[in-house]
């Protein structure tokens, strides 16, 4: 038995790292920023490097002991501490590492920096130091105050998939955002084009509210038919019929309201009862006890004779 158990023990604790492992797949390297001179501050009002990562899938992603580096040998370079819960990036959440080469400042310092001028290779690597989560290359000709980001947050794999970004109205640094801020709703816009006068989205929502109320009378037949069904069968059992043995028509019949309501005003008439719940039949018996005590006739005080 205990060696089923640990058995058991074993192969759920691999699920999980497997579970984990897959999820780990969905961070990305988003945007990177070399060299900062009047950009995004960090905690300490400080303008260092920095890296967005993006979280791309739909559920929420613990990063704490990921590695992240910038060197191609040392793939353990930074840990991402355990601890800390700042590291539980939400569903299709960002979050910004300094590279500033001070990890005492907290988590989210790095010990390394970005050279400016210089290819930089970052890369994002698993809990083992050897499975490779994902990696980009900055370019050297990156600008100061640039950044390389993805088109598109989390999607595309090459330099196809990215840009460089120079805080202009098109090309704007989003760091712990979107990489495209959508300020409209193209189906909305189209739907409005299509429907101006909104006769269309009239008939959709009665459609919508007279469907349910069909589902709803649906259910409530159905449900008076189950009952009606089962009442029958409990009949039928306390007569001692059994259907397979007996011909259909000789089957007790299902009692039908009006029955059931003249049963009830009959007890009520005869007995004085009247039913607490539904479908059941309640008979309380009244005593009334009577006690001289109780009479005003009788008084504890016994009047004078004249």
């Amino acid at each position: 038995m205990k060696r089923k158990l640990l058995l058991l023990f074993i192969a759920l604790a691999s699920c999980a790292c497997v579970v984990s492992a897959q999820g780990r797949r969905g961070l990305r390297i988003n945007e990177v920023m070399v060299q900062n001179d009047s950009n995004f501050v960090d905690d300490y009002g400080h303008h260092t490097a920095w890296i967005e990562l993006f979280n791309s899938t739909f559920a929420p992603l613990e990063i704490s002991s990921v590695f992240i580096t910038n060197d191609t040998v040392n793939t353990t370079l930074y840990p991402v501490p355990l601890g800390d819960v700042n590291t539980e990036i939400p569903a299709r959440q960002h979050v910004v590492f300094w590279a500033d080469g001070k990890p005492s400042r907290g988590t989210f310092h790095l010990n390394f920096t970005l050279t400016p001028g210089q290819e930089n290779r970052i890369a994002i690597y698993d809990a083992d130091g050897k499975t490779l989560i994902d990696e980009v290359v900055i370019p050297a000709d990156l600008q100061p105050n640039t950044t390389y980001a993805r088109i598109v947050d989390g999607e595309g794999e090459g330099p196809e998939a990215w840009e460089i970004r120079d805080g202009s109205e098109d090309k704007y640094i989003t760091p712990s955002s979107n990489n495209i801020i959508r300020d409209t709703n193209s189906k909305v816009d189209m739907f409005k084009e299509m429907d101006e006068n909104g006769f269309g989205m009239t008939i959709m929502a009665m459609a919508i509210v007279f469907s349910a109320l069909l589902i709803l009378c649906l259910c409530f037949y159905a449900i008076s038919k189950i009952g009606a069904k089962v009442s029958k069968a409990n009949k039928m059992r306390v007569h001692g019929v059994v259907a397979k043995e007996t011909p259909k028509e000789d089957h007790p019949k299902h009692d039908s309201g009006e029955e059931i309501a003249a049963i009830a005003m009959a007890l009520h008439e005869h007995l004085n009862a009247h039913d607490q719940e539904d479908t059941v039949l309640t008979i309380n018996k009244v005593k009334r006890a009577y006690s001289p005590w109780s009479s005003k006739i009788y008084g504890l005080r016994e009047l004078p004779r004249r």
